[in-house]
C-alpha cells in the first residue's frame, strides 16, 4: 500500500472541502447545515464510484504495509489525511468520499486547524456569564468578573470536560440498570433473558442482598440497588464505592474528603461549583475531578460492566472477525453504532431467527446480518452468547470511520444509542440511502426514524426495526444503487479478555501472571485506550506505533474502546504477533495461544481492567497505586476520556494523554496534574504526543515501579 496521496485527484476538490468559511452557516447555501432537506445538490443518490488506489490484496501484506509505514515517521501536516489512515478499508472510503466533494471528519479537522483559537487550546477562555466572552494573555491577566487563569482553566476543566464524562458513565449505568429490572419483570415482552444468573448472585450478595430468593426478585432487587445509590445525595457515602472499591484507596479518599456520594448528586454539585462568582480555588476544582473519577468507575464503569453482562453474557476468549469487508451486497445490512447494546442485542437475536430470514429472502436478499459498529460493536464482539448468534455479523470499525461506512453503498439500516454517532450522518444517509433509527430519546438527529428506548418493550421495537431494515433493502435494490465494498477483513481477532476469561485462562490464579512479572518475562502492563483522532500525527497510526514499541519492550497491553479496532486491522490482536513482541513477552504469548494485546473490548470496558489490576493487587497485597502498570490515551478524543483519566488518577496510576488537554494556560494546574496529586497517594498525568518518547515514559515509569516492589 503505497503512500500516494493522489494529489490530482484531492486538489482538483480542495475547493468543495477545505475552502475558508466565509459565514456561520456556510458559503451562502446549505453547505453549513446537517438538514438532509436543505440539500440538493451533492447528497443526491450517486451511481458513480471513483477510480481510487487501492490497497493490498490481502491482510499479511496490508499488515507489512503498516509496520512499514510507522518505521517511517511521516505522519504529520504533509500528506494528510492519506499518511495518518492505516485502515485498509478507510483508506479507499476516504479516497471515494473526498473525490465527490462529501463534507468528512479529515477534511474538516484540516479546514478546523487554519480557524483554531489558541485561547480556547490553552483553556484560557470563558463564556460563563453576560460579561464575556472573557479571555485571558499576559497583559490581561484576569476575566471581567477578576477570575484568573488558574481558576478559569480548572473551572473549564471540570464543567467542559469531568463532569460530562461522568454524568454520561453514570447514566448508561442508570439505563441497563432499568433494562435488568425490566428483564425480571417483562421477560415476554422485552425479550431479554438473565444470561449469567451466577454474576447477578454474586454481586447481590456483595451488596448485602439476599441471594436465595427467586432470581428475578434478584435481579429486581440488585437493580434498584445500583439506581437508589447513583440518587444518592452527595454527603452521603455511596454503596458502591464501598463494597467495590480497594479498601486501602478508600481511606487515602476519606483523608482526602473525596470520597463520593451519589453520582448524579456528585456532578449537580461540582457543576454548581463552576457557577460565575462561585468558586475560586483551582486546587479544590482538581480535587473535584478526581472525585468525579471514583463516581464514574463504581457508579458508571464498573456498575454498567456488571449489568450488562448479566443480561449478555460474560466475555469469553475466541477469535472472531472485523473490518468493511463483513458487509454483504446481497445482504440486508444493519449496523448498530453507539455505547449501549440493549437493543442491539435483541435485534441480533431475533434477526438470528429462521422467520427473520426467511423474511429476508422474500424480498430477494440472501439473508440478514447485524454487525457492530465503535464501542457497542466490540462490546457485542466480546459477549461470549452474541458470538454465538447467527445474524451477527460482527465489528465493523472505530467511529472515524462512520461517514465512510455509510458511503460503500451497503449499509441498509443504521440504529445508534447514545455517544459516537456523528452529526453528519443524516446527510449520508440520504445520499447513500440508508435508514437512520435512533433508539433512544438522549440523541435525535434531522430526518430520522425514532424507536423510543422502552426496554419493557423492546422485542416488538427489534420487530420494527427489523422490518424498517427490509424495507430499505427493498428500495436499494429497486433502485439498483451501486455499491463498493471494500475487501479488508481481520479474520482472526481474539477477543473476549475480561477479568474473568483472563483470570480462568491462567488457571484460576493470578499468580502464573504475577509469575511471569517476577521474572521479568512481562515488565508491566499498559492500557491502551479511547478514541482515535483526525489529528495530524494520529488517525490510529499513533496508537500502532506506541503498542508496537511496548510489546517489544516486554510490555503487555490491554485495549479498549476505538484503540480496540486499531488493534484488531493492524493484527496485534492475533495471537501470530505474539512473534513481534520481545522474547519475555513472546514466550508467555506462545505458552498461553494469545496476543500481546488483550482486547478488554470497548471504552466503558475499562472498568473491567481496573478490577484486573485491583485483583492482581489485591494477590500482591499491595495498594493500587504500588502496580507496574500505565494508563494510555494516545489518541483521546471526548470527555468521558477525561472523566476515566480522572478514574485512573484516583486509583494511583500513571495516566498518558495525547493530544495535549486545553490545560496549559495555567502552570499551577499542570504541575497539580503532573506533580502534586502522585505526593498525595493519587496518580498522575502525563503529556507527551511524540510515540518514541512516550514509549520510553511508560518503560521508565514500570521500571521505577518494579525497583519499588523489590523485582
Amino acid at each position: 500500500m503505497p503512500n500516494n496521496d493522489n494529489e490530482k485527484l484531492i486538489k482538483s476538490t480542495d475547493e468543495t472541502t477545505r475552502g475558508d468559511v466565509e459565514s456561520i452557516s456556510g458559503k451562502g447555501d446549505a453547505s453549513g447545515s446537517n438538514d438532509p432537506n436543505r440539500h440538493f445538490d451533492i447528497h443526491q443518490n450517486a451511481k458513480k464510484y471513483y477510480d481510487i488506489e487501492k490497497g493490498p490484496d490481502s491482510m499479511e501484506e496490508v499488515h507489512k504495509w503498516q509496520r512499514k509505514h510507522i518505521q517511517v515517521a511521516d505522519q504529520g501536516k504533509e500528506g494528510f489525511p492519506l499518511n495518518v489512515i492505516i485502515d485498509p478499508a478507510m483508506r479507499e472510503m476516504y479516497q471515494h468520499v473526498h473525490a465527490q466533494g462529501l463534507t468528512n471528519v479529515f477534511d474538516r479537522f484540516d479546514q478546523q486547524e487554519k480557524i483554531r483559537c489558541n485561547f480556547c487550546v490553552q483553556g484560557l477562555s470563558c463564556q460563563l456569564c453576560a460579561n464575556g466572552p472573557c479571555r485571558i494573555n499576559a497583559k490581561v491577566p484576569r476575566g471581567a468578573c477578576g477570575v484568573d487563569a488558574d481558576v478559569m482553566v480548572s473551572r473549564n476543566f471540570v464543567y467542559r470536560h469531568v463532569t460530562i464524562g461522568t454524568s454520561a458513565n453514570i447514566f448508561h449505568a442508570q439505563q441497563v440498570a432499568r433494562t435488568l429490572k425490566a428483564a425480571a419483570e417483562y421477560p415476554q415482552e422485552s425479550g431479554l433473558k438473565i444470561r449469567d444468573k451466577d454474576k447477578l448472585l454474586k454481586y447481590a450478595e456483595m451488596a448485602g442482598l439476599n441471594s436465595h430468593e427467586d432470581v428475578k426478585k434478584v435481579a429486581v432487587n440488585f437493580a434498584n440497588w445500583v439506581l437508589e445509590d447513583i440518587s444518592r445525595p452527595y454527603w452521603e457515602e455511596s454503596a458502591m464505592a464501598k463494597v467495590f472499591a480497594p479498601p486501602k484507596r478508600q481511606e487515602l479518599w476519606r483523608k482526602l474528603n473525596i470520597f463520593p456520594g451519589g453520582g448524579f448528586s456528585e456532578v449537580a454539585f461540582a457543576q454548581t461549583k463552576c457557577m460565575t462568582n462561585l468558586n475560586a480555588d483551582p486546587v479544590d476544582f482538581l480535587l473535584t475531578s478526581v472525585r468525579l473519577g471514583i463516581a464514574n468507575e463504581y457508579q458508571g464503569l464498573f456498575a454498567l460492566d456488571i449489568l450488562q453482562e448479566i443480561l449478555m453474557g460474560t466475555q469469553k476468549i475466541r477469535t472472531a472477525k472485523q473490518n468493511m469487508g463483513l458487509l454483504q451486497k446481497d445482504k440486508i445490512n444493519i449496523i448498530t453504532n453507539g455505547h449501549m447494546p440493549l437493543a442491539a442485542h435483541i435485534v441480533i437475536e431475533l434477526a438470528s431467527t429462521p422467520e427473520w430470514q426467511e423474511k429476508a429472502r422474500q424480498v430477494g436478499a440472501s439473508g440478514l446480518q447485524v454487525l457492530g459498529h465503535v464501542c457497542e460493536g466490540q462490546q457485542l464482539l466480546n459477549y461470549e452468547d452474541t458470538g454465538k448468534m447467527s445474524a451477527y455479523g460482527g465489528q465493523e470499525g472505530e467511529w472515524l470511520s462512520e461517514e465512510y461506512l455509510l458511503a460503500t453503498g451497503a449499509v441498509d439500516l443504521f440504529m445508534f444509542d447514545y455517544n459516537c454517532t456523528i452529526p453528519t450522518l443524516p446527510l449520508y444517509a440520504k445520499r447513500f440511502g440508508t435508514t437512520m433509527v435512533s433508539t433512544h430519546e438522549v440523541i435525535r438527529m434531522p430526518d430520522t426514524q425514532i424507536v423510543e428506548f422502552k426496554p419493557e418493550e423492546m422485542r416488538k421495537q427489534a420487530e420494527t426495526i427489523l422490518d424498517m431494515a427490509i424495507k430499505a433493502y427493498s428500495k436499494r435494490k429497486a433502485e439498483n444503487r451501486e455499491v463498493y465494498i471494500p475487501p479488508y477483513v481481520s479474520s482472526e481477532c481474539m477477543i473476549g479478555f475480561s477479568t474473568e476469561s483472563v483470570k480462568a485462562a491462567l488457571g484460576g490464579s493470578w499468580k502464573p501472571l504475577i509469575d511471569a512479572i517476577v521474572a521479568g518475562k512481562i515488565r508491566g502492563i499498559a492500557t491502551i485506550v479511547g478514541c482515535t483522532t483526525a489529528r495530524y500525527g494520529q488517525g490510529g497510526s499513533n496508537i500502532f506505533k506506541i503498542t508496537k514499541g511496548l510489546i517489544e519492550k516486554d510490555i503487555l497491553v490491554l485495549s479498549g474502546g476505538c484503540t480496540s479496532s486499531v488493534m484488531e486491522y493492524t493484527g496485534l490482536t492475533n495471537p501470530k504477533a505474539a512473534d513481534e513482541a520481545g522474547a519475555g513477552l513472546q514466550a508467555v504469548c506462545k505458552a498461553l495461544g494469545i496476543p500481546p494485546v488483550l482486547s478488554y473490548g470497548a471504552c466503558v470496558d475499562i472498568g473491567k481492567m481496573t478490577q484486573t489490576a485491583m485483583e492482581i493487587a489485591d494477590a500482591l497485597d499491595v495498594d493500587t497505586n504500588k502496580l507496574p502498570i500505565v494508563i494510555g490515551a494516545p489518541e483521546y478524543l471526548e470527555q468521558k476520556a477525561v472523566a476515566d483519566a480522572c478514574t485512573a488518577i484516583a486509583l494511583g496510576w500513571l495516566v498518558h494523554v495525547a493530544p495535549v488537554p486545553s490545560v496549559t494556560g495555567s502552570e499551577l494546574v499542570v504541575k497539580t496534574l503532573t506533580e502534586t496529586t502522585e505526593t498525595l497517594g493519587l496518580g498522575k498525568l502525563t503529556v507527551e504526543t511524540d510515540a518514541e518518547k512516550t514509549i520510553q515514559i511508560y518503560v521508565n515509569h514500570i521500571e521505577k515501579k518494579r525497583k519499588e516492589l523489590g523485582l
